[in-house]
């Protein structure tokens, strides 16, 4: 069943002043729910509730290439499985492009990518995978925003903590190689940091979570979906200041991915 567009739990971005930039950070679960016989389709809604997020900026995780196993189980229908590959699908008009593939498996690929309606500039991609079992990967691009230029890193780490406080280094040292230190930087993405955990070897690196003091913790939880009591989804900044954030909620946002998207408002410092 195909939805009618998400509410968001916010006034328009339409609205927002040119100097904020409105950015989201969303794992979509590769735009597919359940399992078995109830397994169903979810990327036709994902695509009306990006559009409904209304950012600059979308960073998207678990983003499918193609499934060719996914594609049998939903033949292309006017809605079934997308015939180009899921981050052009869910880019809303007029929107650019970014993604490289994080990990291959017997039936397709899936990795990183990042939505602009801003141009953007060669697009980068760095390893992080900490063992076999487990592909990771960041997705590096410049985006000239209103004059300024803006890097920004989609992140999708590890299950184990250990993993992450590895792959957090190599995105120390990525940084320190890519990144300009007098020029700002984004790093969103989903962190499987169920504790909170990097948030210290983060700042150590001159990375600040997105967030307005005196704003409860539970107003950043984003997973899972449907009662959602962990705040995984972050985004990190360098050189901005953040003005806002929201969780849009509901039961449509519920059923398209176990996560659900993550906003925040960010101005110039």
């Amino acid at each position: 069943m195909m939805l009618r567009p998400p509410v968001a739990s916010h006034a328009p971005s339409t609205l927002h002043p040119s100097h904020v930039l409105r950015v989201a950070t969303y794992n979509i679960h590769k735009g597919v729910r359940g399992v078995g016989p109830r397994k169903r389709l979810e990327i036709h809604n994902l695509a009306l509730g990006i559009e409904a997020l209304d950012t600059d900026l979308v960073f998207l995780q678990e983003v499918r290439f193609l499934n060719r196993a996914e594609a049998r189980k939903f033949p292309d229908t006017v809605i079934g499985w997308p015939r180009m590959p899921q981050a052009d699908y869910l880019a809303p008009e007029g929107y650019e492009v970014a993604y490289r593939t994080n990990a291959t498996t017997t039936h397709g690929e899936h990795g990183n990518a990042l939505l602009s309606r801003w141009p953007l500039g060669d697009i980068g991609h760095h390893d992080v995978s900490d063992h076999r079992f487990e592909q990771r990967g960041l997705l590096h691009v410049p985006v000239h925003w209103n004059g300024v230029l803006v890097h920004a890193i989609v992140a999708h780490f590890g299950l184990i903590h250990s993993s992450r406080v590895r792959q957090v280094e190599r995105l120390a040292r990525f940084i320190e190689a890519e990144v300009p230190k007098d020029e700002l930087l984004i790093v969103a993405g989903d962190f499987n940091d169920w504790g909170a955990k990097l948030d210290a070897p983060m700042r150590a690196f001159g990375l600040h979570r997105a967030g307005v003091p005196g704003d409860p913790p539970a107003r950043y939880n984003t997973f899972p979906s449907r009662l959602p009591v962990f705040s995984m989804d972050r985004i990190y900044v360098r050189g901005l200041k953040c003005l806002s954030t929201s969780v849009p909620r509901g039961v449509s946002w519920a059923r398209m991915s176990d996560h659900l998207p993550l906003i925040a408002e960010l101005a110039l410092e």
